[in-house]
C-alpha cells in the first residue's frame, strides 16, 4: 500500500511540474500554438487602458452586463420576448471565445438581431480607443488561458501567425 502511495505522489509531482513548465514558459513569452498553428505571445494588458475601460463599462455596459461582469441570471435561456439576456463578459461567459475585431463590432454597432439581442451599439457614444479600453478591461477578468486562446483568435485572423 505505502508504494502505490509513493508510486502516486510522485506521479502528482511529476504532473505539477509539468504544469508548471509549461504554464511558466508562456510566461516567458512562448508563442501560442493551436491545432499546429502558432501564434507570436500573447502581448501584456495595457494597466492604463484596463483602468480607463473599467471605468467606461461601469458607466456604459454594467447596467446590462453586471457590475462585476456577471451578466444576466439565465443568459443561455431565451427571454419571453425571444430576446438573449445579456451574457458576462468574465471567463465563464463566451467573449473570450470571439476575436477583437467582431467584439468591436458589435460594441460599435450592437448585437445582431438575427439572434434578437436587444444589445445598442455605441458608435455614437464611445471613441474606438475606448472600445479597446472596455475590450482591455474585460480581458483582465479572464483565465490565463481563456486569454491565451482569444488572443489567438484574433491573431489567426489577423494573418498573425508564425510559419
Amino acid at each position: 500500500m505505502r508504494t502505490k502511495f509513493i508510486i502516486l505522489a510522485a506521479s502528482l509531482l511529476v504532473l505539477i511540474g509539468a504544469i508548471w513548465v509549461t504554464v511558466s514558459s508562456n510566461d516567458q513569452g512562448a508563442p501560442i500554438t493551436i491545432v499546429n498553428t502558432s501564434v507570436p505571445p500573447a502581448p501584456p494588458l495595457d494597466t492604463t487602458l484596463v483602468r480607463e475601460g473599467e471605468t467606461l463599462y461601469q458607466q456604459s455596459c454594467a447596467r446590462c452586463h453586471g457590475a462585476n461582469l456577471e451578466g444576466e441570471a439565465n443568459w443561455r435561456v431565451t427571454k419571453e420576448d425571444g430576446s438573449l439576456p445579456s451574457p458576462p463578459h468574465d471567463s465563464s461567459g463566451h467573449t473570450w471565445h470571439h476575436p477583437d475585431s467582431l467584439l468591436l463590432e458589435i460594441i460599435a454597432n450592437g448585437g445582431d438581431p438575427q439572434f434578437n439581442s436587444t444589445m445598442p451599439g455605441f458608435a455614437d457614444s464611445l471613441t474606438e480607443d475606448e472600445m479597446i479600453a472596455i475590450l482591455e478591461f474585460l480581458k483582465s477578468s479572464w483565465k490565463a488561458e481563456d486569454r491565451e486562446y482569444q488572443w489567438w483568435i484574433s491573431a489567426v485572423e489577423q494573418g498573425n501567425t508564425i510559419p
